[in-house]
């Protein structure tokens, strides 16, 4: 009798996983392997934890119901897949582009000798399969797009009837708390199902609404596949949502080319900005404390939640290095270490998207204001009534740039700026004339010919 082992990594699902399929054709039995590593898992903050436990919770109901157990060790993954896959004719898994999941899977090929079979269940397209004439990985996203969206799928297996072995291993770990999302296939089904895809064009920048999917999350974890997405939502009022998948498969390419996209700039212009980097500046920032409510409702919706609204993440970050001045790596580390959506591709590579310093990223001159996109985007404040409470009771038209009314003003409201909620903390105009300058002498200095008004592509 023949048998496999598949190794659960972000792929918490059986529906659409060429990894599971693949076992389970070629296999008479196979082995449901899920490994804690715990460097990551005392790493990760407790809305993670719980997100992922519910997840492993809801893969293994699945796979209970095929008659076996998800098996779930705790320990190094370089030494417990080798010792798991014993006995085994195959070991299947799918492949991650980030360097950590790279590096830790070259470690376990080497420690056995048990053959690996590989897939890009977490992509539409598995990198290298979307490339330019010359064969090179794309640095601008429309062409991409395009070859991308013309792209015949490559096929992956249908699953087969397997016996799948009845050995739980440790067990799921009990988490601190429920998860924020409703866990596995189900519950991203179920968010699919909910997503008004038509309306998403016109609602996707309102934070105060639910106009996007959320799957993301079940991107991340991998509870939903891509595939099935744009199977279930294709169409034209689809386009511009699938749009983003692509986004998403841009990043992972980017990043499969380039391993050091998670900490240098693609563009290496802007390598010597002169970052002010101020700590005190940065930790208001992360503690929503910075005096612009925008901003402040975002960071603190992260902390509570481990989501932020993408309309949202963009401003959050655009201050963060253009308001403030700070390297955008430190912003990056701090959304990747909360984030339920985490994912080092998506997260550097919007991370240099807004600063600039990206491939197909905006221009460097191009900053984000943060009243102009609240007013624009929150009218009615409903988004930051909702983080901002000790703002809840200014009427629109104040709400979003408190400061600018007077303190008399203020007071009937019983706001006192510096003691009910903090004064700006700088000058937004002055901010991004100070930013471009910036970024203009970096590029002077890297290129005395450089026009810095110019769109580098």
């Amino acid at each position: 009798m023949s048998s496999g082992l598949v190794w659960f990594r972000r792929d918490l699902r059986i529906t659409d996983n060429p990894a599971w399929a693949a076992a389970t054709a070629n296999h008479d039995a196979v082995l449901p392997l899920f490994v804690i590593d715990p460097r990551l898992w005392e790493a990760t903050m407790p809305h993670r934890r719980a997100q992922l436990a519910g997840n492993l919770q809801a893969l293994d109901q699945r796979i209970v119901r095929l008659g076996g157990r998800l098996k779930v060790l705790t320990g190094d993954p370089s030494e417990i897949v080798p010792e798991q896959s014993t006995g085994h004719q195959t070991v299947y898994w799918n492949d991650d582009v980030s360097p950590f999941a790279r590096r830790r899977d070259e470690r376990v090929k080497e420690s056995m000798r048990t053959e690996v079979e590989t897939y890009y269940g977490s992509l539409v397209h598995a990198p290298g399969r979307i490339v330019t004439n010359e064969g090179a990985p794309y640095r601008v996203f429309t062409p991409f797009w395009r070859n991308w969206a013309a792209k015949a799928w490559e096929p992956w297996p249908e699953a087969g009837s397997a016996a799948i072995v009845d050995d739980p291993g440790d067990g799921v770990p009990k988490p601190e708390r429920e998860p924020y999302l409703t866990p596995g296939e189900d519950g991203a089904r179920e968010r699919l199902h909910g997503f008004d895809v038509e309306a998403y064009e016109s609602n996707r920048d309102r934070p105060d609404r639910r106009g996007t999917s959320m799957l993301s999350v079940d991107l991340k974890f991998g509870t939903i596949g891509p595939r099935t997405v744009i199977r279930l939502l294709d169409g034209p009022t689809a386009a511009p949502y699938i749009r983003q998948l692509a986004w998403r498969d841009f990043y992972a390419h980017l990043l499969a080319a380039f391993p050091d996209m998670t900490t240098a700039n693609l563009r290496s212009e802007y390598d010597g900005i002169a970052w002010r980097n101020d700590p005190d500046e940065y930790e208001a920032w992360t503690q929503g404390q910075t005096g612009y409510p925008l901003i402040d409702a975002g960071m603190r919706q992260l902390t509570e939640t481990g989501w932020m609204h993408n309309r949202v993440r963009m401003v959050t970050a655009s201050f963060l290095v253009k308001d403030l001045l700070i390297d955008w790596r430190w912003g990056e580390r701090h959304f990747r270490k909360l984030l339920l959506d985490a994912d080092p591709a998506q997260n550097s590579g919007n991370w240099q998207w807004v600063a600039g310093t990206g491939s197909d990223a905006a221009p460097y001159f191009r900053v984000f204001n943060p009243i102009t996109q609240s007013r624009k985007f929150d009218p009615d404040g409903n988004y930051l009534r909702r983080f901002v409470p000790e703002l809840a009771s200014l009427p629109n038209h104040l709400i979003h740039a408190p400061w600018e009314a007077g303190g008399t003003q203020l007071a009937e409201y019983g706001i006192a700026l510096g003691k009910t909620y903090p004064a700006p903390l700088v000058d937004h105009a002055v901010a991004r004339e100070e930013v471009i300058a910036a970024y203009k002498a970096a590029r002077t200095r890297s290129d005395p010919q450089a026009d810095p008004q110019r769109r580098h592509e």
